[in-house]
């Protein structure tokens, strides 16, 4: 095939014990912690939402190491978020949550970072916020660990430290809809394939982060993410 113009390069995080997953697209649940959903001034189990990221927003750091992400333009209140990240190996329409877990590829630690001040101004005015959500280097994220060596996570401990200090603390059981809910609801709406990956939802404590601040996430059982803004 003749292209045009130079094509793009297929964004890729690498999977723990070898290769590389290709992303296609990137989902991100709202609101999907209790706690995080009264700190943004809502209460009840609303039905789950979503937005979307582009694939080249993912920062793929590899384990041990620091990734280096560049302070977005625009801001004056970039927000951490971290959460958990699934992978999907399997694509489908109308999944049953009962059958979600054969579409899942394995898991990640993911950070949604989100520009607050303009999300917020969106939403005041009731236009769309991609602009809060969807920049560059918008989703850094660790390696994918295959859900054949971790099995389904279904609770584990989620922390982010800022400079060593824990910021947000929660676990997966707090998730209001759990993986496979997400998956099947998902799933009506877009048909999933496989790349996509799923950011889960963060837990409550999300707040600023400047430059030289050094972000430590991590889910149990799926190791650290660790990045510095610069």
């Amino acid at each position: 095939m003749d292209f045009v113009v130079q094509a793009p390069a297929i964004p890729a995080v690498p999977v723990a014990g070898g290769g590389l997953f290709p992303v296609h697209r990137i989902y991100c649940v709202g609101r999907n912690y209790a706690e995080h959903a009264q700190e943004m001034g809502f209460t009840g189990r609303e039905p789950p939402f979503f937005f979307m990221k582009p694939a080249d927003a993912v920062v793929p750091v590899a384990e041990g190491e620091t990734g280096r992400v560049d302070y977005p333009t625009l801001t004056s209140n970039l927000h951490h978020e971290i959460e958990l990240v699934v992978a999907i190996g399997i694509g489908g329409r109308d999944i049953a949550a009962a059958d979600a877990v054969r579409h899942i590829y394995g898991y990640a630690v993911g950070l949604d970072m989100t520009r607050r001040d303009l999300q917020n101004e969106m939403k005041k005015q009731g236009r769309p916020w991609s602009i809060g959500k969807g920049f560059e280097q918008s989703a850094p994220i660790g390696p994918v660990h295959p859900i054949a060596r971790t099995g389904e996570l279904l609770k584990g401990a989620i922390t982010l430290k800022v400079n060593g200090d824990v910021r947000q603390k929660g676990d997966l059981t707090e998730l209001i809809w759990s993986v496979a809910e997400t998956i099947e609801t998902l799933s009506k709406a877009w048909t999933l394939q496989p790349g996509d990956l799923i950011f889960t939802g963060t837990p409550a404590g999300v707040s600023a982060v400047v430059r030289g601040d050094v972000l430590e996430g991590e889910v149990e059982g799926l190791g650290a993410l660790r990045i510095q803004l610069q």
